[in-house]
């Protein structure tokens, strides 16, 4: 029997493997993407000078140039040519390949066989002295690029292209962010390879790889401790779908599918936002000062639930009035959820009526009364409507009441702001949408009313026929079922109602991870970092932001929910200093507009010129007119993605251009907000009224600097008025 069964599990491992390794080669850029050539007497000579050696003879030293960092010690004089018998070659790709005698066709780019492809300099060569970097698509290779490690190669090894970073720098950009897994480079490799213990922060500027690197990681982390991560789950929450909807190809492209991607808004299962509160509301929305008002919402009344109790058990007239009633709420929601305590909530007003009755010293009439009060059916009646099982995102919609809003909040906000708050939720019943920050405070209620409880199915009556498709089969025509129609499925995707829209699923207990990778970590408000550390109180952390480019207000106020939700971890940190992303011209133009509001914004470098400097132009008078002749000039001069980066008063009006094709090719344009461009990258961008983008934005001129650094190679920037933005800068 445990013969079948390693042969059953033999067998589902191949298959999963093989179809792993098909996906790779036909959806992504093939499974083999490097190649490095080794000398091992270099690995020899830098272990013998690393012992005391002077000589080339010492058989100390390792064969591996991934495992040992004595090898960092040669200096590839390229006095000695290479020796055949010497050489090495090692085939790099996203998985690892065996031959039928188990010896490695292909090493899987995370294990420590691979490190020397991502760590190997030509100050440290660590025994390579040619990396190949190879495109590939299908069974073809369409490019290759060679890093040179030793100042002379030997003879026979042909050196093609000007180096695989730079030409991955310079492609295109699609809908999808690509992988680096070839272009890791050593700083980047050794985030990737942390340790998996506490937390790992990453940070760094725009176009530095934080993202890129902290999903690699990820990868890596399933590889190195598989049955950890796959059993326990690693969590990936991004600021928007967009972003998700970006980075979706990168882990299943490094063989991984088995990673949860969430955007702060589809965090909860049964919910899903992309709308934005106006910053004053968001602000409100996101701070911890709004927990006393959800607590008083959760335990307060229910709206239209009576307020008095009139019912004859055991022959004695019951009367509790609504101070009564609130106290036995008071009473069991201080220790009970609300909706797992329905039979406690019964109990108590049973006491409370009996107590009403002032009878005393009738043990035996009390025991009476209580027995008929569990039964009795006006009271089940009335226990429907006075505690009824509520969906956490209904008490969240009560305070759509600005009266409500006020006597909860009992002075912790202003009547201005419980307006505000009060019309936010108004909102979302109008338009049948949450707001991103709505999702926390639904999670934040969740844990306070806990689970809706579902009726128990009632049991058939002993006469009742079960539904059958077709009785003849049984030689029964005299009966024959009547179909109930399906249930209506009020998914907020069919329902016309907006109320059905926000209220459709079921909200069931958060998650558990074993990892939680948070981007654009400085955007997370104090109530969204309570969110995801409920999901991650035995996780590991990698963690990714840059203070420069936040939307929240209140550092001070993140830092510690950020704190509570690591708990006493321990922290490593590792900065990323370079801009990969952004052309040097296009990148310095940024970088002076976020100086002048954030003189300490962490300013990476770009490796990047073109020669092409940003333009600046105006709206005008017909800004559609200005808009679309800078995207046809800009689609004209690059192959890949433009984005208009637009603030809310001009979206309408521009959201056609997202049609606009050039040379018959469409698809190209996207029209996006600037909040949405958040960890997304673009050929090139025409960024829409600065001066409205800071004044709409929760981050002001740190959102601004988000939209000035989604273009890799053009940028174009209209200001409302001729020349406006420009003599700002």
């Amino acid at each position: 029997m445990e013969e079948a069964a390693g042969l059953f599990e033999r067998d589902a491992l191949m298959f999963h493997a093989a179809k792993r390794r098909t996906a790779l080669d036909t959806q992504y850029e093939g499974l083999v993407f490097g190649r490095l050539d080794l000398d091992h007497a270099m690995l020899r000579e830098a272990a013998a000078r690393a012992n005391g050696h002077g000589g080339s003879g010492g058989a100390a030293g390792t064969e591996d140039a991934g495992g040992t960092d004595d090898a960092g010690g040669a200096n590839g004089s390229g006095e000695r040519q290479a020796r055949p018998d010497d050489r090495e070659v090692r085939y790099i790709g996203r998985l690892g390949v065996r031959d039928d005698d188990y010896e490695p066709l292909v090493i899987d780019w995370r294990a420590p066989a691979a490190s020397a492809f991502y760590r190997a300099t030509p100050a440290q060569p660590m025994g390579v002295l040619r990396r190949r970097v190879l495109r590939s698509r299908g069974a073809t290779v369409i490019g290759i690029e060679d890093d040179l490690m030793v100042p002379e190669p030997p003879d026979d090894l042909v050196i093609v292209g000007d180096g695989a970073l730079m030409a991955a720098l310079t492609r295109t950009r699609g809908e999808r962010m690509r992988d680096i897994v070839a272009t890791i480079q050593a700083h980047q490799d050794e985030a990737i390879r942390a340790s998996a213990r506490g937390v790992t922060e990453i940070t760094g500027g725009p176009g530095t790889g934080k993202t890129v690197v902290a999903l690699h990681r990820a990868a890596y982390l399933l590889y190195s401790e598989r049955r950890r991560f796959e059993s326990g789950g690693i969590l990936v929450v991004g600021p928007s779908g967009a972003y998700t909807a970006y980075i979706e190809r990168v882990l299943p492209s490094l063989g991984e599918d088995s990673v949860t991607l969430r955007a702060l808004g589809d965090v909860i299962d049964a919910m899903h936002a992309e709308r934005l509160d106006p910053p004053e509301v968001a602000r409100l929305k996101g701070s911890t000062r709004i927990r006393p008002l959800l607590s008083a919402a959760a335990r307060g009344r229910v709206p239209g639930a009576p307020t008095e109790l009139r019912v004859m058990v055991a022959g004695r007239a019951v009367r509790l009035e609504a101070r009564a009633l609130d106290r036995v709420r008071s009473q069991v929601l201080r220790q009970h959820q609300r909706n797992a305590a329905t039979a406690v909530a019964q109990a108590a007003l049973g006491e409370a009526a009996w107590a009403s009755l002032g009878v005393t010293g009738e043990r035996d009439a009390k025991a009476e009364f209580i027995d008929k009060w569990e039964d009795h059916l006006d009271v089940e009646s009335f226990m429907e409507q006075w505690w009824p099982q509520v969906d956490p995102r209904e008490v969240l919609l009560w305070l759509a009441d600005p009266e409500l809003v006020r006597r909860h909040a009992r002075g912790a906000f202003s009547p201005a702001d419980a307006e505000l708050l009060a019309g936010s939720f108004t909102t979302a019943l109008e338009t049948g949408t949450w707001s991103v920050a709505d999702v926390a405070l639904v999670d934040d209620l969740a844990g306070r009313v806990g689970p809706v409880k579902e009726k128990e199915a009632e049991e058939r009556g002993f006469y009742e026929i079960e539904e059958f498709d077709d009785l003849t089969q049984y030689g029964v025509t005299e009966v024959q079922p009547v179909n109930r129609p399906e249930r209506e499925d009020t998914s907020h995707t069919r329902s016309a109602d907006p109320r059905e829209r926000l209220l459709a699923g079921r909200i069931g207990k958060p998650d558990d991870y074993a990892h939680v990778l948070v981007d654009e970590a400085q955007d997370l408000s104090p109530m969204q970092w309570r969110m995801i550390g409920l999901r991650g109180r035995t996780a590991s952390w990698t963690v990714v932001g840059d203070a420069a480019q936040a939307s929240w207000p209140d550092p001070d106020e993140a830092t510690t929910a950020r704190e509570e939700a690591y708990g006493r971890q321990v922290r490593q940190l590792f900065h990323m200093d370079t801009n990969y992303r952004n052309a040097r011209e296009i990148f310095d133009y940024a970088a002076e507009v976020v100086r002048r509001e954030v003189p300490d914004a962490d300013i990476p470098q770009a490796v990047r010129e073109t020669g092409i400097h940003p333009v600046e132009g105006s709206l005008g008078e017909d800004p559609m007119g200005s808009v679309r002749e800078a995207v046809l000039h800009l689609l004209g001069e690059v192959d890949g993605s433009v984005a208009v980066i637009t603030p809310s008063s001009y979206a309408a009006r521009l959201a056609p251009l997202s049609e606009l094709a050039h040379d018959g090719v469409d698809g190209r344009v996207q029209v996006v907000d600037p909040m949405s461009t958040k960890g997304l990258e673009y050929d090139a961008t025409v960024v829409v009224d600065p001066r409205e983008i800071v004044r709409e934005s929760p981050g002001g001129v740190r959102v601004l600097y988000v939209a000035l650094t989604r273009a890799a190679h053009r940028m174009t920037v209209l200001s409302a008025q001729e020349q406006e933005f420009a003599r700002a800068r």
